[in-house]
């Protein structure tokens, strides 16, 4: 057990609602979208963004990393891009007594923060490259594994719109991303305030009080905040409740959905639960920390059929029809 004490939490707490405040002076008009980049982070998750060119995601991304001092690389995805320009290559040198030998050459996967702009751009093989990354904090070249620092933090970025030249991220891909976070175009008010920003002087984000040695201190505690049996059995219902093949499932789902949410999207959904508890200053996780977290937890872990497909359903309706059908077997028990 960390014996932090609370004066240390409450700390670490007021710093991240800074650190909030900081990003959304420069990230205009996107609160949700702020605090779920927050919520991956104590989770020590990755982010799919999505969202049409223009609204600002490279701008959130590196105000991230700048308010925290931490290393940022961003990889502009395209189709001739390769593995080895993320991971990294071997050169072949000769030293002064005219033996040769390799020398690895890292990659910007070799980071704290990495923008992987445009995705979807890039060729599966390419793709694959972040796979084992973004699991086990680790890369793996010619037979020798490198350790990645501490935090490490992949944020990708997709647009909706093209489809011509892009190629779909697998299953396996999608459900490394702990949330997937639909950048919604700005309001009439918000863009009147974007506008006066971005043509005026330049302002960079500042500071925050956290620090990367904070942070990773955030992270375990989030990790150990408790979630109490009834917390774990809600969990538990709602991912199964995607599942169609369950006859307890909803209709909705069972006509829609083709492959629901693995035990990956359980624990992304849980971890997710107890940082949102975090940074709202609560020892405990609450229902509703469960209900604000299962759509951008959910809604790219969910397979469509052909017939959802062809129907235009969107995943956050299905992942409601989830959630009302869980907290209805639970009122039941």
């Amino acid at each position: 057990m960390n014996p932090t004490s609370p004066e240390r939490i409450a700390q670490l707490q007021e710093s991240l609602g800074g650190l909030r405040a900081s990003i959304g002076q420069v990230f205009l008009g996107q609160e949700q979208t702020v605090e779920l980049l927050l919520l991956s982070l104590l989770a020590e998750g990755h982010v799919l963004l999505e969202g049409a060119p223009g609204l600002g995601k490279t701008t959130l991304v590196r105000a991230l990393a700048g308010a925290l001092d931490l290393s940022f690389q961003r990889v502009q995805f395209t189709p001739d891009l390769m593995p080895g320009d993320i991971i990294g290559t071997r050169m072949l040198e000769g030293d002064a007594g005219g033996e040769r030998h390799f020398r690895f050459i890292p990659g910007p996967i070799f980071t704290q923060v990495l923008l992987a702009d445009e995705i979807n751009r890039a060729t599966p093989r390419t793709q694959s490259a972040l796979l084992e990354a973004m699991q086990e904090k680790q890369i793996t070249t010619w037979g020798e594994s490198r350790k990645l620092d501490r935090p490490f933090l992949v944020i990708a970025t997709q647009n909706p719109i093209e489809m011509e030249g892009t190629y779909s991220l697998p299953e396996a891909q999608l459900d490394r991303f702990i949330v997937k976070v639909e950048v919604a175009a700005p309001s009439e008010d918000d863009l009147v305030k974007i506008l006066a920003h971005t043509t005026g002087t330049f302002a960079e984000v500042g500071a925050s009080q956290l620090d990367r040695d904070d942070l990773v201190e955030a992270q375990a505690l989030v990790r150990e905040l408790p979630a109490s049996t009834d917390i774990l059995r809600r969990v538990a219902r709602l991912v199964l409740a995607t599942d169609p093949g369950r006859p307890t499932s909803p209709r909705q789902i069972q006509d829609a959905v083709r492959f629901g949410a693995s035990p990956r999207g359980g624990q992304a959904l849980l971890l997710l639960a107890k940082a949102r508890a975090f940074l709202e200053g609560r020892a405990f996780v609450s229902d509703t920390d469960i209900e604000a977290v299962a759509a951008p937890a959910l809604r790219h872990r969910l397979v469509l059929s052909y017939e959802g497909e062809a129907s235009g359903v969107h995943a956050d309706r299905l992942v409601a029809a989830a959630v009302k059908a869980s907290a209805k077997a639970d009122r039941a028990k």
